[in-house]
């Protein structure tokens, strides 16, 4: 098991950083990560959805896991886990993403289901290329299911919970959006296995159902207020959460409307830091930042506000 224990909490897939050249920009990704580790975040995912996994060869993910990895343990938060992403089209790229991830500083991996072939692939040879990945990784394994990014492969509870038993396969991100799925997850599998929201808009109903928490992009831009949308409810201040929770799925449609550019433009906005994108992706215009920078005010004000009565 990976040393660094997989607790329940606000986990943050961290967007990626260039130089205007497109050169990955380390030391952005490092003053990234330190922002976040003083957030109150519980764990950082790297090579994400959010982090332009796939503009990025292999040695830029490694770098970039071993950045992110030092820049944590240099600012008081060497005991929190790092996620990297690991999905790749095939079985046998899967598991040398997920020995280059443990080589490189990760704790967890996360997989996306290969999805280019679907229509080749059965559900017991999806279900085998699981098996294998976590049979083959160093480290331990999550399943992502993101349809989104899956070419629509929706992986099934009855998929996940079958999957749960293997002993290397700790936990899951839903980013499907169904709660009923992720509810009957979490009511079955045992533990150590946890079950993560994949958005932030519906940390509340993930945490009712019985979930752990979530990964969830738009952390990198408002981490304290979606980690105090679970801190009220977990002490019992639901409708203070409700009020919190509000404010995040607002931002969060923003987010989830704009995609990581949205993210990185707001990113550049309010902390100085996030853009550019990687071709073919290209940053906002002008219009189009100040239209976001206002879409995320409402969350970053109360995030400055958090930010400032936590120093």
């Amino acid at each position: 098991m990976a040393p660094r224990p997989l607790v329940p909490g606000v986990y943050v897939p961290t967007v990626a950083f260039f130089a205007p050249n497109e050169d990955v920009d380390i030391s952005t990704v490092e003053k990234h990560a330190a922002y976040l580790a003083k957030s109150g975040v519980a764990g950082i995912v790297v090579q994400g959805s959010n982090g332009e996994a796939v503009h990025l060869d292999r040695e830029e993910r490694n770098l970039i896991t071993a950045a992110t990895r030092s820049a944590l343990d240099s600012n008081g938060a060497a005991a929190m886990p790092l996620l990297v992403g690991c999905g790749a089209p095939s079985t046998r790229e899967t598991i040398r993403f997920c020995i280059d991830a443990a080589n490189a500083g990760g704790d967890y991996v996360l997989v996306l289901p290969p999805s280019y072939y679907k229509a080749l692939v059965s559900t017991s040879a999806m279900l085998d290329h699981f098996r294998a990945v976590a049979d083959a990784s160093p480290i331990p394994v999550l399943v992502y299911n993101f349809p989104g990014a899956a070419a629509g492969l929706d992986l099934s509870c009855d998929d996940i919970l079958t999957l749960s038993q293997h002993p290397n396969i700790v936990g899951t991100k839903l980013t499907c959006g169904n709660t009923g799925k992720l509810a009957r997850i979490a009511a079955k599998a045992e533990p150590p296995f946890l079950t993560f929201g994949g958005s932030c808009d519906f940390t509340l109903q993930t945490l009712i159902a019985g979930g752990a928490g979530v990964i969830a992009g738009t952390a990198n831009l408002i981490p304290r207020t979606c980690v105090q949308t679970m801190d009220l409810y977990r002490a019992g201040r639901v409708e203070e959460a409700q009020k919190v929770q509000a404010i995040v799925a607002r931002a969060d449609w923003h987010a989830i409307k704009g995609g990581f550019i949205a993210v990185k433009s707001a990113l550049q906005s309010y902390r100085g830091y996030g853009l550019p994108p990687r071709r073919p992706c290209v940053a906002p215009s002008s219009e189009e930042m100040a239209a976001l920078k206002e879409a995320f005010r409402e969350g970053m004000e109360l995030e400055t506000k958090l930010e400032a009565a936590s120093h």
